[in-house]
């Protein structure tokens, strides 16, 4: 994928769901994987030409797992001239070595945005935007659908009322095909993933059990995801139409 396809995807979500406003300062939640990296692009070149203004920070937290090293990352940040920090935590320690956790996601995930959103409303932030693209959006539903026994999934746009932090999803429109492909073409420095569970997921399963029904359906992601944005989902903002 192109660089003027990743910002016109971006772009379409951003219009959609009135996701950016003048004169707002966004935190960049930057794991050091491919998506988050891939955000990080799209709202740097975007913002040379959105025609509202705004600020980007760049927030990591450090699960303390070791072994990451996130050098490229802030070499990265220091080219698009965007403040980075990172945020050291004993998150791995916690749910590995103290907690001993055989299914450590959702805790982790938790804990994750907890450290990050502090320290967004720390530098002054207004909102926060996470990486999430089609693909999470769609295996999210299932998630629910199959272990919670609802139709749900995160929503473009969710308001945090005691944090009064806003928190926006700009790679709506974007697959994960399409992330891939971008992440090959321009090089993008990732990070080797340090989570001892990575691969090993519910939603790894979800991601492998989609995979095998599109065999017979090639057409199922784009169904899951009309099913979602048009769903009544709890949380979905109604999307900007365009005037005629």
């Amino acid at each position: 994928m192109k660089l003027q396809r990743l910002l016109s995807l971006t772009r379409q979500a951003l219009d959609t769901y009135r996701l950016i406003e003048e004169g707002d300062h966004i935190a960049v939640g930057v794991s050091g994987g491919k998506d988050s990296l891939t955000l990080l692009y799209a709202l740097h070149h975007l913002r040379r030409f959105y025609p509202k203004k705004y600020n980007l920070s760049a927030i990591t937290v450090d699960l303390g797992l070791g072994n990451m090293d996130l050098e490229p990352v802030r070499a990265l940040c220091r080219e698009f001239d965007i403040p980075y920090t990172i945020i050291p935590t004993e998150i791995g320690t916690v749910l590995f070595d103290i907690r001993k956790e055989s299914n450590p996601c959702s805790l982790c995930a938790k804990m994750r945005k907890g450290a990050l959103n502090e320290k967004a409303k720390e530098l002054g932030c207004n909102k926060v935007a996470y990486a999430h693209h089609r693909d999470d959006v769609i295996e999210t539903a299932l998630m629910s659908l199959f272990y919670e026994g609802r139709f749900y999934t995160f929503s473009p746009y969710t308001y945090l009322d005691r944090m009064e932090l806003a928190v926006i999803r700009p790679l709506l429109f974007v697959s994960e095909a399409d992330v891939i492909g971008f992440k090959n073409k321009y090089n993008l420095p990732v990070c080797k993933n340090p989570c001892p569970m990575d691969g090993y997921t519910k939603r790894q399963y979800i991601k492998e059990l989609i995979r095998d029904m599109q065999k017979d359906n090639p057409h199922l992601k784009d169904c899951l995801f009309h099913a979602i944005t048009d769903g009544n989902i709890k949380g979905w903002p109604e999307a900007v139409r365009p005037r005629r």
